[in-house]
């Protein structure tokens, strides 16, 4: 008997998939993450469990845990930062992601915040919801024109270079990249040799790299200062990747031009400071949030479930 767990509410067809193949499947309503206590129990009472961003299996919720019911933290999501994956392995816990499927859709919510961003699109729609717009003239709400400059991607991977395709392809923009290794690409890049490089060089900066350990707090007040004072920042990756003070620093005195974020470090807590300035768009975390693709996310964790309750190896295994 196959007995799992879904610490939040999942599309009705995803739903409905895990109930076809397992069992028992118990689905916690909250939307909250879970807290220690509920993870330990978590990893007693079932056999796998589906968690997402938030729910922070760290090393202390698998002290003490020899042999535990659950095999496998299936995560609902690309990013797996918030699970201590060697911790879990030394418990006899797998963890998969969903690689792929977040691709299309976080790009997406890039192109939009470097979109807004440049082009002061939150402002002007606050200007005309707050009934304040008094018509259209010839220098109303000047933005940056986005088409032709040179956006810098920091992080390659495949979130990356769908915005930079994007970008290139969409906006005829030159790509200027940070990556650990050269990519090959099917369009032209040139990869920069540090960060100071690309900041120096890029109209807009976007942050696509991994979250956890080896990128907390990669950008920070060296990168701003290093920016065009005309440039914009965009944040689509995790929310420590950035150090939140230096950015709101850079921003308040005219350091950068303007931040497209749709993450942040402490979220869901927003610094009223960030809120408080017309040249930021923010966004609440709505890289994936199109139904079709949850709907993906969501297959693809049942499938990494079941593979791993059936003694095969998971589609997308964290090694």
């Amino acid at each position: 008997m196959s007995r799992v767990y879904l610490t939040r509410p999942l599309p009705d067809r995803v739903l409905a998939r895990a109930r076809d193949l397992f069992d028992e499947v118990e689905v916690r309503e909250e939307t909250a993450p879970l807290k220690i206590g509920q993870m330990r129990a978590a990893l007693a009472l079932y056999d796998g469990v589906l968690p997402t961003l938030g729910d922070m299996f760290s090393a202390e919720v698998f002290l003490d845990t020899e042999n535990p019911r659950c095999k496998v933290l299936a995560n609902f999501g690309v990013g797996y930062n918030h699970i201590d994956v060697r911790a879990a392995r030394a418990a006899g816990v797998m963890v998969t992601n969903t690689p792929g499927a977040v691709t299309d859709a976080t790009a997406d919510i890039a192109m939009t915040l470097i979109l807004m961003s440049a082009r002061r699109a939150g402002e002007g729609e606050r200007l005309v919801r707050a009934g304040k717009w008094e018509g259209w003239h010839p220098t109303q709400m000047l933005g940056m024109h986005v088409s032709g400059k040179t956006v810098g991607i920091i992080g390659m991977g495949r979130i990356g270079q769908a915005i930079a395709q994007r970008c290139h392809m969409g906006f005829g923009m030159d790509v200027v990249y940070y990556n650990r290794s050269e990519k090959e690409l099917a369009f032209p890049a040139t990869r920069a040799d540090s960060l100071q490089s690309l900041a120096e060089q890029a109209d807009i900066v976007v942050v696509a790299v991994p979250g956890g350990a080896e990128t907390h707090h990669m950008i920070g007040a060296d990168l701003f200062a290093a920016m065009k004072p005309t440039a914009h920042f965009v944040n689509i990756a995790r929310g420590d990747v950035v150090n939140e003070v230096a950015l709101i620093a850079a921003l308040q005195v005219g350091r950068i031009a303007g931040a497209g974020l749709d993450v942040y470090e402490h979220e869901p807590e927003v610094p009223n400071a960030l809120r408080s300035m017309e040249n930021v768009t923010l966004l609440p975390h709505l890289g994936t949030a199109a139904l079709e693709v949850r709907e993906a996310m969501g297959m693809m964790a049942v499938d990494n479930l079941y593979a791993a309750l059936h003694g095969e190896t998971p589609p997308n295994l964290v090694n």
